[in-house]
């Protein structure tokens, strides 16, 4: 089997971390981001430069492997995994000119880049740069990034995109407006970005999903695509520790009416069982589909549409069954879990918005299903 190239062992050890993300998950939902020395430890997991060139200190990181990693920080706490997934946002950064990688990479591999691409902004283009004005929103990780991007609609130049343009820029050139207001992933810190006159040049902006300048086997990975696993792989080590919750509370909590305990119930019982089924099963299906394009793509097999669309199928797919054990997991607590101090209500607002997302929504199984039938999906899918 094809494997990646160089792995390198993390600067630190996982479990730590996990451990210190759940201690903190109050503090994280107060403070509405994930705090810098956290974003330190992503970075010494190696999460940052997991799809970087190689030659510019990238790791090889193959995907299997980077997504088990988000789902077990996600496990120990939503908003901490979805900013950690922000660790492939670097793939992103493929379509740029190797001299503007050469020069995003010249300090460290480590850059922790944040983006938002909606809604475009008109951005003329004057002396080789565009000048960029607007507001974006769902500016997710934003708090911790060093390099960030937004969406433009080029005015001369490189017109006639049919795909989205990014302008890429020091995160110091980008004001961020607190506005975070919502029922789940609240620690993501996904505020609006605003920027006021700020010229970049032409070389430090691309089109996402645009063919990479350098040929890796992680930049050939389809782009758009594992942008949509990294946020699913979110809801499905939600669900994870949503089941393990009920576990716990099943096996030590009597009934106050002096009913049997919970793991006596026959309803608890079949439910844990159906739970561990249906997580495992998408699970399962969703990393197959992944080793399997990964493979395709080391040994560098040109992918088929089908092998993309299945990759988008499967996102979908783990982040609706997260949402739905998660779901079924706060309903067998009873009213246990409706305390907004419990974690089951956390974990249950959190995997609903991942189930939300964009990438993840109803739509995406009308789109793959147009792929299968040989019809043409809409732009950008898949």
């Amino acid at each position: 089997m094809a494997t990646a190239p160089n792995q390198v062992e993390p600067m630190i050890e996982l479990q730590p971390i996990l451990d210190d993300i759940r201690s903190r998950r109050k503090e994280l939902h107060e403070l509405g981001h994930i705090p810098q020395d956290i974003v330190e430890n992503f970075q010494k997991l190696g999460l940052y430069r997991a799809f970087v060139p190689e030659q510019f200190g990238g790791t090889g990181m193959d995907p299997v492997t980077f997504l088990k990693l988000i789902e077990k920080i996600s496990a120990a706490d939503g908003s901490a995994g979805w900013v950690a997934s922000f660790g492939f946002a670097t793939k992103y950064l493929s379509s740029l000119p190797p001299e503007t990688l050469a020069e995003v990479y010249a300090d460290s591999p480590d850059v922790v880049f944040s983006g938002t691409v909606f809604p475009p902004q008109p951005a003329p283009l004057e002396d080789g740069g565009y000048r960029v004005n607007g507001r974006w929103g769902f500016g997710s990780g934003s708090m911790g990034a060093s390099l960030m991007g937004v969406g433009i609609k080029p005015i001369g130049g490189a017109e006639g995109d049919n795909l989205p343009r990014m302008a890429v820029m020091p995160a110091s050139k980008v004001k961020i407006e607190e506005n975070w207001d919502v029922i789940g992933m609240f620690a993501t810190g996904s505020h609006d970005l605003v920027v006021e006159d700020v010229v970049v040049p032409e070389h430090y902006t691309f089109v996402r999903g645009a063919p990479p300048t350098i040929d890796t086997p992680a930049y050939r990975y389809p782009t758009v695509a594992i942008a949509a696993q990294v946020l699913a792989i979110v809801g499905a080590g939600v669900a994870r520790e949503a089941i393990d919750e009920i576990v716990k509370i099943a096996t030590r909590k009597q009934s106050i009416t002096g009913a049997p305990s919970m793991a006596d119930r026959g309803n608890v019982q079949i439910a844990v069982a159906q739970m561990e089924a249906q997580l495992n099963s998408a699970r399962a299906w969703f990393y197959e589909v992944t080793q399997t394009v990964w493979d395709k793509v080391v040994a560098g097999d040109e992918l088929a549409p089908t092998d993309i669309v299945g990759l988008r199928i499967a996102s979908t797919h783990i982040a609706k069954t997260g949402a739905d054990v998660t779901r079924r997991a706060f309903e067998l607590s009873g009213t246990t879990g409706i305390f907004n101090t419990h974690p089951l209500s956390r974990f249950l607002m959190d995997a609903l918005v991942v189930a939300q997302h964009a990438f993840m929504n109803d739509g995406t199984w009308q789109s793959g299903g147009q792929v299968l039938l040989g019809k043409t999906p809409p732009p950008g899918f898949p």
